[in-house]
């Protein structure tokens, strides 16, 4: 099968979306298909096997880690040359409608993928007219687009609410091998716990910004005894959050990647989550391959992911008290804690990345053989 992506988002920055698409051209590359990609400025011009075509772009003022780019018409030229059997919008935004106006234009099925709850990170942001203007524009996009692909339950039921048509759901994946119990290391618990070792090791991972609410977890440091947390990332609110910390038993690492994220994962005893307009949970399930049990808000994704009081617990999403007395429950019961993470790790075992894309070429094989009598004009 031959496939072209157009995503707003690829290395050098490192999050759920990224780290999928490095998957998948992993994946694709073994399985003997070919694939291009359009991208913003900034990135890398291959990844395994995967031509990049850049784009000029900037760098949105409400999230400056990413590029977005407003692609020349060469995009064009570069599809009829390739003559992909479709193309895969990934959260389209500025490429993505390029990408969509020349499939549209040359006749070629289009799948979309919605990652991103921008409209309620609009609502965590206080700006909640411009959350109903961002759904407005998304449900334009996707609703051009022959399959809608999203990764939760929840996502689906959520954007189907708000008019999106076509959607099935395609959840992420999770690397089986490297995140593992079996990589459990003192040597990196000695690291995150600064010489507190006898202490239990909770960990949060995640970009360190507002909509991400890590403050949450501050009566957990400041009234839970015999506990160390160690707050895995970097962002823009970071020197905010130190400074909250201050004087708590909390060490902050900055951003971790590969077998260093892994090894903090395994050292841990229990993961604390607290984004709540995610629409899956990349890290919510490294912690459950990892074996460990998760607290999470009962929302987003993550409700598709964590069986409450099975593999971990769900707490009402706005409501800290309860947050700090479930963490503060599984301390106080070591046995319980241990039985969650054990049952995480069986849930993420049917997760691994080459099941996702399976599923993956399911759904685009299936769509090509529902339209196939439509032929791409690419001449």
């Amino acid at each position: 099968m031959r496939i072209a992506y157009f995503t707003e988002t690829f290395l050098p920055k490192i999050d759920g979306i990224v780290i999928t698409l490095q998957h998948l051209f992993e994946y694709l590359e073994d399985e003997g298909h070919d694939s291009i990609m359009f991208a913003p400025s900034g990135t890398i011009d291959e990844y395994a096997a995967t031509p990049i075509y850049q784009h000029r772009s900037v760098r949105p003022p409400f999230y400056p880690e990413i590029r977005m780019g407003n692609p020349a018409a060469r995009v064009e030229k570069r599809i009829k040359e390739f003559q992909p059997d479709l193309i895969h919008l990934v959260n389209p935004t500025l490429l993505g409608l390029a990408g969509l106006r020349v499939a549209r234009k040359l006749r070629i099925p289009i799948v979309a993928s919605y990652h991103t709850d921008m409209s309620g990170f609009a609502r965590r942001w206080r700006m909640g007219a411009l959350s109903e203007t961002i759904y407005r524009f998304y449900r334009v996009v996707h609703n051009r687009a022959d399959l809608n692909l999203v990764p939760s339950e929840f996502t689906r039921r959520q954007i189907m609410a708000k008019g999106f048509k076509r959607v099935a759901v395609w959840p992420g994946g999770v690397d089986l091998e490297r995140f593992t119990p079996a990589k459990r290391s003192e040597t990196w618990r000695e690291r995150l716990m600064d010489g507190e070792t006898d202490k239990l090791l909770i960990l949060f991972v995640s970009r360190l910004s507002r909509e991400k609410r890590a403050d949450m977890l501050l009566p957990i440091a400041k009234e839970i005894d015999g506990i160390r947390l160690a707050i895995v990332g970097d962002g823009p609110h970071r020197q905010h959050l130190e400074s909250l910390y201050a004087g708590t038993s909390t060490t902050f690492t900055g951003y971790l990647h590969g077998e260093d994220l892994a090894c903090a994962y395994s050292a841990a005893d229990l993961f604390v989550f607290t984004g709540a307009e995610e629409t899956y949970g990349n890290v919510v399930v490294e912690a459950m391959a990892s074996g460990l049990p998760v607290v999470a808000p009962a929302s987003g994704g993550v409700v598709n992911l964590v069986e409450d009081g099975v593999s971990g617990l769900l707490y009402p999403p706005e409501d800290r008290r309860t947050l700090t007395e479930m963490v503060r429950e599984l301390v106080n019961d070591p046995q319980r804690t241990q039985e969650m993470g054990i049952q995480g790790r069986v849930r993420a075992e049917g997760m691994g990345w080459e099941t996702t894309f399976d599923a993956l070429m399911g759904r685009y094989q299936r769509l090509l053989n529902e339209i196939r009598p439509v032929s791409p004009q690419i001449a």
